[in-house]
């Protein structure tokens, strides 16, 4: 057995309420005539829709092939109004874990695909599907919000070190028995919630967390700010529906634009707040917004953080390709005879917006199915 499991603990905790979960045959139907649709090699959907339609019946739920799932988590993504960087939608690799229902099952499985994802830095798009809520009996689920991230410790005096967003969730792991080091960059331990049972909590082991050391190309001083962040951006917290099946536990992860370190976690004022670090030490003019010390300050930590995943050797992308690919993405949706919704807000980049072909047009925001979506 792997000597990380050592790591894992229970604890007692009020079980998810019992679901109601059975399934409208018309969202299964829609589904199942899309599948059949866009993959014609499976033949007549008629004998595939009797089949559901049947199992929904007697079971109020039924069961996905391993080729619906695919094609089902696949088109989620090709659907995600908030994702920029969505042109490769038919690479995302999918693991189907179906089977594993028990806390630990969930932990050692979330380890392997963090494991597999990162790929010695080559980041490949990949989800794992862990069984979906039925009548009577909820999912697993994984409460945090992305398997990797920091945690965020409040002293006394409300001095916060680490990362703000995550300080009520680090209280809350603490409380279950983690301790933390007190550091900037501790990286939270995973609490999975099993359909019954305790939650449990699981210690990343270090093989599984590749990170990234932020360094400069010109400046030196750069590194003393002891910057770093993890490789692989995998989000833990959303529901995939496919054909009105409800999987809440289904991790999934692309990789990092560099703007998502650079502009929001390592810049915004409610994270880690670092633009008036390195503006006071590029020796910039803090005193007035005139000198505009922040858009210095935030291009050089974007330059920073693009080129030390470059020298790392790990798969990240710029503001300026990803805008490019998208609308690569978008023209292909188009030829195709299909809509490509798009949050606005979401797809123009948090740096230089206005310099990138996303920010001069307009999308059409609708929600389509597949998709992943905050739990009901």
């Amino acid at each position: 057995m792997r000597t990380w499991i050592r790591s894992l603990r229970s604890f007692d905790a009020i079980a998810l309420p019992t679901v109601d979960r059975t399934i409208d045959v018309r969202e299964a139907e829609r589904f199942i005539r899309l599948f059949h649709e866009e993959n014609p090699a499976a033949g007549d959907p008629r004998p595939r829709l009797r089949e559901v339609a049947g199992e929904i019946a007697r079971y109020g739920t039924y069961t996905h092939t391993y080729a619906e799932l695919q094609f089902g988590a696949r088109v989620a993504w090709r659907n995600n109004n908030r994702c920029i960087g969505r042109l490769y939608w038919r690479s995302l690799k999918v693991r189907d874990r179906r089977q594993v229902f028990s806390a630990e099952g969930v932990a050692i499985e979330c380890v392997a695909h963090l494991r597999e994802a990162t790929s010695e830095g080559k980041v490949r798009p990949t989800i794992t599907v862990f069984p979906p809520d039925t009548p009577g009996m909820p999912g697993p689920r994984v409460l945090n919000e992305q398997l990797i991230r920091y945690a965020g410790y409040r002293d006394g005096d409300g001095a916060i070190t680490g990362d703000p967003r995550y300080v009520d969730f680090t209280k809350r792991v603490r409380a279950l028995g983690w301790r933390g080091a007190g550091g900037r960059f501790d990286v939270l331990p995973l609490v999975v919630q099993p359909g019954g049972g305790g939650q449990l909590l699981c210690n990343l082991p270090g093989d599984a967390v590749l990170e990234v050391p932020i360094v400069h190309p010109e400046y030196s001083w750069f590194e003393e700010l002891g910057l770093r962040w993890h490789a692989v951006p995998a989000i833990s917290n959303l529901c995939l529906e496919i054909g009105g099946l409800c999987y809440p536990c289904a991790p999934f992860n692309g990789w990092y634009m560099g703007a998502e370190i650079g502009a929001r976690n390592l810049a915004d004022v409610t994270r880690y707040d670092q633009l008036p670090v390195v503006a006071e030490r590029l020796g910039l003019d803090i005193s007035t917004e005139r000198s505009l010390w922040r858009d210095h300050a935030l291009v050089e930590l974007n330059v920073a953080v693009l080129h030390s995943f470059e020298r790392a050797g790990v798969t990240m992308t710029d503001h300026h390709t990803e805008s490019a690919r998208f609308l690569t993405h978008l023209a292909r949706e188009e030829k195709a005879g299909r809509v490509c919704p798009a949050d606005w807000s979401w797809i123009v980049p948090p740096i230089s917006g206005g310099v990138t072909p996303v920010f001069h047009r307009y999308y059409d925001n609708r929600t389509l199915t597949p998709a992943y979506v905050h739990h009901r």
